[in-house]
């Protein structure tokens, strides 16, 4: 490996390739960094120079990281956040952050932490913009090179290299149906499992956690309903003799008002454990240890209204 003297390189550089991999447009980063594009071409090419690689290469939508470039990025973004501590000289006033976080996150997550969180955020980081899109497979790439800030996780589950996590609170499983249904005159596991069934599957395949569980115990249930959503399957169960089995903090907060009732589950899963993950380039960053703070002190609203 050649040495290189890093007294001799010009460090900016490294912000500017950033800019460039995250918005893979010369035009786009050089708006980004508040300078004209041929001075980030020329950055571009200085760039190429100094680390023998074309970085960015055209593409048939735009050009395109290279193989290097994009193994880069987690190293320079931890840099970055590491240098941009290192450089604070006052404590991180959230009321001056400029910029958009992103939060994968499922409608369960979304419908128990959002409201009050942007309750606070509106209040305290009036300038920053959230954004939530949905918990897919393939938003982990984009979580551990720190595209987004944050999502949400099991802490009984492995953890993916490249991520950090931090218990939340506990949870548990419920059994949610009509407050007049007429399984309530009998019910037990005879009768759960005669029941028709919807299952939340947040990636929308595969079976759930109750499905193992019963399979382990040579039992099975009839699944009517497949869907991706816990609120909609509590809207479907309320207008059917369907049943959902779910966890109890959103039953908590949610069953009443839809005229619903939760029952313990006859033979349910395991306790868990809802935890915050997010990726460890992001990890010394102020303005995302200022959200998980944020995220901490909800949480703590949320284990507060659980059954003891």
């Amino acid at each position: 490996m050649r040495e290189v003297n890093v007294r001799g390189v010009d460090l900016n550089l490294l912000v500017l390739l950033d800019l460039l991999i995250e918005h893979r447009s010369v035009t786009a980063a050089a708006a980004a960094a508040h300078m004209s594009q041929p001075a980030m071409s020329r950055a571009l090419g200085r760039l190429r120079a100094l680390l023998r690689d074309p970085l960015l290469v055209r593409g048939s939508q735009g050009l395109v990281p290279t193989p290097a470039a994009l193994a880069l990025q987690p190293g320079l973004k931890r840099l970055l956040g590491e240098a941009a501590t290192l450089v604070a000289r006052r404590r991180f006033d959230p009321a001056a952050w400029r910029g958009q976080v992103g939060i994968a996150a499922t409608d369960h997550q979304t419908i128990l932490l959002l409201p009050q969180l942007m309750r606070r955020i509106s209040r305290e980081a009036p300038l920053l913009e959230v954004k939530v899109v949905p918990f897919i497979a393939s938003m982990l790439d984009e979580l551990r090179d720190g595209r987004l800030s944050l999502t949400f996780g099991i802490v009984e589950q492995p953890l993916p290299p490249g991520l950090r996590r931090e218990a939340l609170y506990g949870d548990s499983f419920v059994t949610v149906l009509r407050a007049d249904h007429p399984a309530l005159a009998d019910w037990g596991l005879g009768r759960f499992l005669a029941l028709e069934h919807v299952l939340v599957t947040v990636l929308g395949d595969g079976h759930g956690a109750m499905d193992e569980l019963l399979k382990e115990h040579g039992l099975a249930r009839h699944v009517a309903l497949r869907l991706p959503h816990f609120y909609a399957a509590m809207a479907v169960v309320a207008e059917s003799d369907l049943v959902v089995t779910l966890p109890r903090s959103i039953a908590v907060r949610h069953a009443a008002a839809l005229g619903l009732v939760a029952l313990e589950t006859p033979l349910a899963p395991p306790p868990f454990t809802t935890a915050v993950i997010w990726p460890e380039v992001l990890d010394a960053d102020p303005g995302n240890a200022w959200l998980r703070d944020v995220v901490r002190a909800e949480a703590r609203r949320i284990a507060g209204m659980m059954p003891r």
